[in-house]
């Protein structure tokens, strides 16, 4: 059963962009991320519109930047 933590997300609409800051300075732009498949914990999951499942470990993350589309 998958329960709504009601992310912040969410806020921007339905699909986002997300740069995704690492600890060893690197940084990835993900495009089209489904704000509603969201799910935190260790790992963050998501689904992205063109069908990826990304999953990113929160500990290797120092902040992520979210826009609209």
């Amino acid at each position: 059963m998958k329960i709504n933590l009601l992310s912040s997300v969410a806020k921007e609409g339905e699909k986002v962009t997300q740069i995704i800051h690492f600890k060893d300075g690197t940084r990835k732009t993900i495009h089209g991320i489904i704000t509603s498949t969201i799910e935190t914990g260790k790992f963050t999951k998501f689904n992205c519109q063109d069908g990826r499942m990304i999953m990113v470990n929160d500990d290797n993350v120092n902040r992520i930047e979210t826009f609209g589309n």
